[in-house]
């Protein structure tokens, strides 16, 4: 259940022929990055998965060097700044006693996206490093700058002692989805719509996710499509303490409740009702500003620009959530002529996010808090407002409140 994508990111940056690639080998201990004398033979990022003691597997990120030269240099220069937005830590590489422009735009880098560093002085058996520069970074950053030699074993464990030591709590400690709101025996329906946008044979991974959670936490899961929602609550002793939906089921299921139980939101008598995307949004720490930010909605013009951002790349079919569906509810709710884009993957987020009037995030349950908080970041410091699938469509339905009301 937890891919690539959600395990703990660390990225190594660095000039060229500084030793990145053979660190990366040193530390998981296998030959995965190609070692050369040749200046620019790292090219495009390579990932690698290791377990780390302590804290589970992770993901190591090796970048091109940030000194590389010509064209195609400079795109590669870019690729690997883009890897910042990927990263929980950065390990940044330099040596020859030589700490400039390059290393202190990383520094800063890292610094403004609130992504944690560690200053490595690597290939000391080459280059003796000069105690006084060491003990200036130390006092400038406030961070003691790593001295290591790829040739001394010993290195390593302590090394990774101390990488382990500045990886946030936050990239591997696993959050109840639910656990503060749902306890031991209570019932929970999830409704799953199964439509062309599906995956063929399998659930997708949000409400996989929200399943897994309720069944930690020793709740009584029941999963039904929305045809089938009223059997289900009819053969239940009990209303169930929640129900969470698909938000684009989000009216329908709301239809059934309210029939069902004539007295909505009454704590003793009618279920809670929340979306899937909107419980993912809430445990990946921007709840605040999508709550903040999905009121804008009402402030959409003729002719204004709204980008939707998908965390994962799909096959897109005529009920695509957010390139067909979202921007329909939009269209309908405003009665204004939006220009809707959509954005998928990790691809750069545009330059001109700033003429955006609305940015709406996916659940991004296939990405990490630090990824999806640097995606978001340059919108947020534009003060474009931003929301979430689920948010955006409780509120166009009419129940934002209602979907919000569990974890008041």
């Amino acid at each position: 259940m937890k891919g690539n994508e959600l395990k703990p990111h660390i990225g190594l940056f660095g000039r060229r022929n500084y030793g990145k690639s053979s660190l990366v080998n040193y530390l998981t201990g296998q030959n995965i990055a190609i070692v050369s004398d040749m200046p620019g033979t790292t090219t495009d990022p390579v990932k690698k998965t290791m377990e780390l003691g302590g804290v589970g597997p992770v993901v190591w990120i090796d970048t091109a060097g940030i000194d590389d030269e010509g064209a195609v240099g400079t795109m590669r220069i870019g690729r690997s700044l883009d890897v910042l937005a990927q990263v929980d830590l950065a390990l940044i590489l330099f040596t020859e006693n030589r700490f400039g422009s390059e290393e202190e735009q990383l520094v800063e880098a890292c610094r403004k996206r609130g992504i944690p560093f560690l200053l490595i002085y690597s290939q000391s058996d080459r280059f003796p490093p000069d105690t006084s520069l060491l003990q200036s970074l130390d006092q400038r950053y406030a961070n003691a700058v790593l001295v290591i030699s790829v040739q001394d074993s010993s290195q390593r464990e302590p090394l990774l002692s101390r990488i382990r030591e500045a990886l946030p709590q936050s990239a591997y400690r696993y959050n109840s989805l639910l656990g503060d709101v749902v306890g031991e025996g209570d019932t929970v329906v999830m409704v799953t719509p199964i439509d062309s946008s599906a995956p063929e044979g399998r659930m997708i991974l949000p409400q996989v996710q929200v399943l897994r959670d309720l069944l930690d936490n020793h709740a009584i899961a029941l999963v039904c499509q929305p045809a089938e929602l009223r059997a289900t609550l009819e053969s239940l002793k009990n209303p169930p303490r929640l129900v969470v939906t698909d938000s684009q089921a989000f009216h329908k299921v709301r239809d059934v409740l309210d029939n069902f139980y004539p007295s909505p939101n009454a704590a003793h008598h009618s279920p809670y009702l929340t979306s899937f995307s909107v419980v993912l949004a809430r445990a990946k720490g921007l709840f605040d500003d999508y709550v903040k930010g999905t009121p804008a909605i009402d402030r959409l013009r003729d002719g204004d620009r709204v980008l939707m951002l998908e965390s994962c790349t799909h096959n897109v079919t005529c009920e695509d959530i957010g390139r067909v569906k979202l921007p329909a509810l939009l269209a309908k709710y405003t009665g204004k002529k939006l220009l809707c884009e959509a954005l998928g993957g990790l691809s750069p987020i545009p330059a001109d996010i700033a003429e955006y009037s609305l940015v709406i995030q996916c659940g991004g349950c296939v990405i990490t808090r630090q990824q999806l908080a640097s995606r978001l970041q340059p919108a947020l410091d534009a003060g474009v407002p931003v929301s979430n699938y689920g948010l955006a469509i409780a509120y166009m339905n009419g129940i934002f409140q209602r979907a919000l009301e569990i974890f008041d």
